[in-house]
C-alpha cells in the first residue's frame, strides 16, 4: 500500500542480505482517494523483478479504510467482499504464486475485517475456479 512495486526488489534484497532466502512479496492494493484500495495487475508483473514468489492479499486489498459509519458516530473499515472472486481471478490469471484470503464461517459476525472476509461455505467452488484459471493461463 505504501511501497511502489519497483522498490520491492530492494526490500527483498535487504532481507536476503541477512542470510534469509525465504522471501516473498505481496500485492495489497494501492490507496486511491481517502477510503479505497485498488489492485493494479501491472504491479504483480513488475514485482517479478524481486526474484521471489508473489502473493496477492485479495481480502485486504478490498478494504475501505474508515469507509463505513458506525452507529455510535464513528467510522470503521468497510470492504467489498463481493469483489473477492473478481480480484482473485485477475491475480491468478496474471500469474501470482499464491493467494492470501481471510475466510470466516460467518463474516458478518466477525469482530475484525468482516466486510472483506469470504464465507467459508463459498470457498471450495472459488478455489476450484482459481485452480482452473491458473491451469489455463499458466500466468501468461
Amino acid at each position: 500500500q505504501f511501497c511502489a512495486s519497483s522498490v520491492m526488489r530492494n526490500s527483498a534484497e535487504k532481507i536476503r542480505s541477512t542470510g534469509n532466502p525465504n522471501v516473498m512479496v505481496c500485492e495489497r492494493g494501492t490507496m486511491f482517494g481517502y477510503s479505497d484500495l485498488v489492485v493494479d495487475p501491472r504491479n504483480m508483473e513488475l514485482m517479478r523483478d524481486a526474484n521471489c514468489p508473489i502473493v496477492a492479499d485479495v481480502t485486504h486489498s478490498l478494504q475501505q479504510p474508515a469507509g463505513r459509519a458506525t452507529g455510535s458516530g464513528g467510522v470503521a473499515s468497510g470492504g467489498l467482499r463481493e469483489l473477492i472472486p473478481c480480484v482473485s481471478r485477475t491475480c491468478v490469471a496474471v500469474g501470482v504464486d499464491g493467494i492470501f484470503m481471510e475466510v470466516h464461517d460467518d463474516p458478518n459476525s466477525s469482530p475484525v475485517d468482516g466486510p472483506t472476509q469470504w464465507p467459508l461455505r463459498h470457498l471450495r467452488p472459488l478455489l476450484k475456479e482459481l485452480i482452473d484459471i491458473g491451469n489455463a493461463t499458466k500466468g501468461k
